[in-house]
């Protein structure tokens, strides 16, 4: 039986909690109130996400290695993935268990679908004589217009019934179908002319990889570039360069944003008749009142006490629309 439905999310934590066992860890980029709107369709080997989202952000995702992932831009938004600007119509085929970073400009929307592996490689076989497999780094497609077209059509599809047509979508016949048409429809798209394999777009993505994984373990410290770059192991001008071209920041800009975003969300938890600014400023290492006022303000468009006194910890996602 399928679960399917569209959830609404006033904060960033509640919408990455969304998406089941691919991670998903959201830093906010831009001044204003964050909406998610998330359309989930499961099916027996399949599953759909449809993902709404009104702000720029920088995702750095975590996928399980027991399922293979696409995602694709939806409609003309502009998506980074790993450095490269997708184009309406292309297709990422992740690698098998992949780390990587996805960041939007603006508001933007885009898709994931999470495959079962075995699943996938019969039916590909079966149509085409030779199994399609996710191998260890992602690989970018640009199909043809009538493979897409077919693809898109039917996405929208399953998107349209898990909102509005939830008793048909049960129907163990018509779930079936369209799992089936919804895989004959990416096999047909991957089988055209993957785009040129950037090893150094690779390499790049191995060390921000790195980079993300000495952030967290050094989550709480004070940011230290050199001693960063020497336990990566390299130079400062070349994680700038990765930063710039994964993230559209500096590393230290992404630092302090990570940071900042970690405050917004204690903040819009807290309960504002005992939690203070200063108190949760200083549990995440924000020593300076005045900096870091000015700091939040530029990234969010608004005080730190306004986000706390705006907080309703009772008012989270709201259920199935």
């Amino acid at each position: 039986m399928a679960e399917n439905g569209t959830r609404v999310f006033s904060n960033a934590d509640g919408y990455a909690a969304g998406f089941g066992e691919a991670r998903i860890d959201i830093t906010i980029a831009g001044a204003g109130d964050f909406e998610a709107r998330l359309t989930r369709l499961k099916l027996n080997h399949l599953g759909v996400w449809r993902c709404c989202e009104s702000l720029p952000r920088i995702a750095f995702i975590s996928l399980p290695s027991q399922q293979t992932f696409l995602s694709f831009p939806v409609g003309r938004t502009s998506l980074v993935f790993n450095g490269f600007a997708l184009r309406h119509g292309d297709m990422v085929l992740h690698g098998r268990g992949e780390r990587a970073y996805q960041r939007s400009k603006g508001a933007c929307q885009w898709g994931l679908i999470s495959l079962s592996c075995g699943q996938f490689a019969r039916c590909a076989k079966a149509l085409t004589g030779r199994p399609i497999t996710s191998s260890q780094v992602s690989q970018i497609f640009r199909p043809g217009r009538a493979e897409m077209l077919r693809f898109q059509l039917l996405f929208r599809e399953a998107c349209r019934l898990a909102e509005s047509k939830r008793q048909l979508i049960k129907r163990p016949e018509v779930a079936r179908a369209l799992e089936q048409e919804i895989l004959h429809a990416i096999i047909n798209c991957l089988i055209t002319n993957a785009t040129e394999d950037n090893q150094t777009r690779h390499r790049h993505a191995a060390i921000m990889v790195r980079f993300e994984q000495m952030l967290s373990q050094h989550a709480g410290q004070k940011l230290n570039i050199p001693a960063l770059c020497a336990e990566i192991g390299v130079p400062e001008r070349s994680l700038r360069l990765c930063c710039s071209e994964f993230l559209g920041v500096s590393p230290r800009e992404y630092f302090f944003l990570r940071q900042l975003n970690k405050v917004r969300s204690a903040l819009q938890r807290a309960d504002r008749s005992i939690a203070t600014v200063a108190e949760i400023a200083r549990n995440h290492h924000f020593h300076e009142p005045g900096r870091f006022a000015v700091m939040y303000r530029a990234a969010f468009g608004e005080s730190p006490s306004v986000t706390l006194q705006r907080g309703d910890p009772s008012s989270q996602p709201a259920g199935i629309a």
